[in-house]
């Protein structure tokens, strides 16, 4: 495919996208349809969608409307694209511009359109609480995030791990905000298929959650449990650092599914265990609850969450996250820890969690806090380690 047909695939996508289908849904679609595209051709495809994703209020604006091809041509406009040669109409490249369109084009390109790139409601959540650079926060979410990942120091030292991605292209190198974190810089697409990933030495991690776990003094011996596991990523970060048993669980058992192969890979035992069975094992030295949340720390990795979110949305994530921390806090063993993390940017979901979760249950006294973010940090992520009373 030419560059040009990539774009007019691109708006074909964005067009799905804007009818309500699920932008992954939209772009499988898309490729049904185009098998004589190759993975170059998907690939750039794909970057087309989700730089507009993040961007999408400054290129509706830039581009003259809220269109597939209204929206490429704003991104064009704010990236310097070649405008004329994507809109040829030439071969399988979209139609020249119209006048409308040429007119836009024509006209004056504000240079304050970061603000538009979150939705209205969001503006002042995103912000509450944090500093008064808020262009450089709103910059950085229309970048996309790098790829970090987690060293197993059980298999691996940083030089080897380098030199074993490097054999394969993958470039990396350590990042001096986290003994365990390296960051990808060239080639991350070739990750998934390499030796070094499948063999256990790292895992994708990014870096704001490695800092985070850093902080955590995870208990020596005793039980560990990761209440809200997912796919498992921070029980395998927990297990590479300390001797405890590792316990996962979580509500939906089908998201560990991945979980036993992957902690094979890494070479570490986590026990998975039901909600049945979560009150025959409790009196855990440390819980830790990484819950649901709006993601909002991570939308330059997953900019359509931010488009689809609604405040119903926030407040039933909120609920969840103190009904979480209720039931998880009468598994923690006198004098133990509970571990909140979000992987949000919103006060409702961290600090204002957290203090009236204290106006439940006095008997708990914060021991650490801690809030991460862009431009700093490459995703939004909190933290809070709370102990129990004796």
């Amino acid at each position: 495919m030419t560059p040009a047909a990539r774009y007019a695939a691109a708006i074909d996508v964005l067009d799905r996208w804007l009818d309500e289908d699920p932008i992954e849904r939209a772009l499988t679609g898309w490729a049904r349809g185009a098998r004589y595209a190759g993975s170059q051709d998907r690939a750039a495809i794909r970057d087309h969608v989700y730089d507009v994703l993040r961007l999408k209020g400054s290129c509706a604006v830039a581009g003259g409307g809220e269109t597939g091809r209204a929206l490429i041509l704003g991104l064009l406009r704010q990236t310097g694209g070649p405008i004329d040669q994507v809109f040829s109409g030439v071969g399988h490249a979209p139609q020249p511009l119209d006048e409308d369109e040429r007119a836009v084009v024509d006209g004056p390109l504000s240079q304050a359109l970061d603000v538009l790139n979150l939705p209205d409601w969001v503006h002042q959540k995103y912000v509450q609480g944090k500093s008064n650079d808020y262009a450089a926060i709103l910059k950085s979410q229309t970048d996309r995030a790098p790829l970090y990942l987690r060293l197993n120091g059980r298999k691996a030292t940083l030089d080897q791990a380098i030199a074993a991605l490097a054999e394969e292209g993958v470039e990396a190198e350590a990042d001096p905000a986290c003994a365990t974190a390296l960051i990808v810089t060239a080639n991350p697409r070739k990750l998934r298929l390499s030796n070094a990933y499948l063999d256990g030495l790292v895992e994708i991690q990014d870096l704001s959650v490695q800092a985070a776990c850093a902080q955590i003094d995870w208990p020596g011996s005793g039980k560990i449990l990761d209440y809200c596991a997912g796919g498992g990523g921070k029980s395998l970060a927990i297990a590479a650092r300390t001797e405890a048993t590792i316990f996962a669980h979580d509500a939906n058992p089908a998201r560990m599914k991945d979980l036993p192969a992957r902690a094979e890979r890494a070479g570490v035992w986590v026990r998975q265990l039901s909600t049945d069975a979560l009150k025959s094992e409790a009196d855990f030295a440390l819980v830790l609850c990484d819950v649901p949340c709006t993601g909002s720390g991570t939308w330059r990795r997953d900019p359509e969450a931010k488009w689809r979110l609604t405040p119903d949305d926030l407040a039933a994530l909120c609920q969840a996250q103190a009904d979480i921390l209720d039931q998880a806090a009468t598994l923690v063993a006198p004098g133990g820890r509970l571990v909140y993390m979000t992987c949000s940017a919103f006060q409702d979901e961290n600090e204002d969690q957290i203090a009236e979760f204290l106006l439940r249950a006095p008997d708990w006294q914060i021991t650490r806090t801690q809030t991460f973010g862009p431009p700093v940090w490459s995703d939004g992520f909190f933290v809070c380690e709370l102990t129990h009373s004796d």
